[in-house]
């Protein structure tokens, strides 16, 4: 109910029957594929950090509809969100780059964590909540409810479609940019959504990943030095 009193007033319109349809196909050709991996990374996380393999977590989607977000666990049990959402407010009024709060050394990650979110790997779980119809395969990053409460008006834009495993935001630049120009990327894709917009950004997300992978790799042991 938070969720939706955030976003509360909201008009969107409905969404093409082709997003759907490509939805569910590609969930369920990934989820083929990936059985491998889903196994491996659920008895990693079980051999390294006691606790559940998957972190469930209330976000914001569609026309301000919760929904049970799904991740592999990359954090220890019990932690205190008290830093991240200050955190966040601090990105949300400012102009600094969208860079996560555990880029340094944090304690809260699991052996191997930081490896596995830079590599994205612990996003495949999602692949459940796009096969539900609470997220597509390419969207706007769905943000926590205490997020949205930071939102001004125009921000919340973005819930006019489904949240996304992939979006503009992430293959034109991501973590190096601020909030606003987040923001302002989503809005654009909401308005000009289409099937070859879509086929665009799921073509570049890959590259995009690695290159942002081995960068942050080499920032890491640039740092060490």
């Amino acid at each position: 109910q938070e969720a939706r009193r955030v976003v509360e007033g909201s008009i969107a319109r409905d969404l093409p029957a082709w997003k759907r349809v490509t939805d569910v196909a590609g969930s369920l050709l990934a989820l083929a594929l990936a059985s491998p991996l889903f196994l491996t990374m659920a008895g990693y996380v079980k051999l390294v950090s006691p606790g559940p393999v998957f972190f469930r977590q209330e976000r914001v989607g569609y026309r301000g509809r919760p929904f049970t977000f799904l991740k592999f666990r990359t954090m220890h049990v019990n932690n205190d969100a008290a830093q991240h959402k200050a955190y966040l407010k601090q990105l949300i009024n400012s102009d600094d780059p969208m860079e996560k709060l555990d880029a340094d050394r944090d304690p809260r990650i699991i052996p191997g964590g930081k490896i596995i979110r830079k590599a994205c790997l612990d996003e495949f779980p999602q692949l459940v909540n796009v096969l539900k119809g609470e997220m597509s395969l390419v969207g706007p990053r769905p943000c926590l409810p205490y997020e949205a409460q930071e939102y001004l008006r125009w921000h919340k834009n973005r819930f006019d479609t489904r949240p996304g495993m992939t979006g503009l935001w992430q293959v034109s630049g991501k973590n190096r940019l601020t909030f606003k120009q987040m923001i302002r990327l989503d809005i654009a894709y909401c308005r000009d959504m289409c099937l070859w917009l879509d086929v665009k950004i799921l073509l570049r997300t890959v590259p995009t990943l690695i290159g942002l992978f081995f960068e942050g790799m080499g920032n890491r042991l640039r740092r060490r030095a």
